[in-house]
């Protein structure tokens, strides 16, 4: 059976550079966990991706996302579900992962014009901020719209 073509979304990170010299500039980055997909996520996604004409997601791997201190059942979902619920989204142009702690090496790789992550952080506080801005593009945080959070649905979840 052939795969769902929003699968062909899903990038190594090692093969980005082959994709990324046929994508639309400007490029849109950002990164997280996306573990249980929300409202919020999908939101600010969106909104990302308004930003420029392509938007790549990298997301934490499995072990760089437990290192984050989120607690030792997280992610919830593994990096390959991640993966592919992110691909499906319209607004997602690919997404990929890293395995360190930080997205630094793959911004490098990728150049993206656009840079953004969410409202809860500064613009002085984003990875590879310092990187894009002296190539002259731009830095942004993206005001929640929506306020949600996997963590206390987690614990809606496990309840009381």
């Amino acid at each position: 059976m052939k795969p769902p073509s929003f699968e062909g979304k899903i990038h190594r990170p090692e093969s980005l550079q082959s994709w990324i010299g046929d994508v639309a500039r400007p490029l849109v980055f950002t990164n997280g966990v996306f573990d249980i997909l929300h409202r919020g996520h999908v939101t600010y996604l969106a909104r990302a991706r308004e930003e420029g004409a392509a938007l790549l997601v990298a997301l934490n791997s499995d072990a760089s996302a437990r290192r984050l201190g989120k607690g030792a059942e997280r992610p919830i979902n593994p990096l390959e579900d991640r993966l592919a619920v992110l691909a499906a989204l319209g607004c997602v142009d690919a997404a990929s992962w890293f395995e360190e702690d930080t997205p630094e090496k793959l911004i490098a790789a990728v150049r993206p014009e656009v840079l953004v992550k969410g409202g809860d952080w500064p613009v002085e506080r984003i990875v590879g901020a310092p990187q894009v801005l002296a190539r002259g593009g731009r830095v942004l945080s993206i005001p929640f719209e929506h306020e949600r959070s996997t963590t206390r649905l987690v614990e809606r979840i496990r309840g009381p």
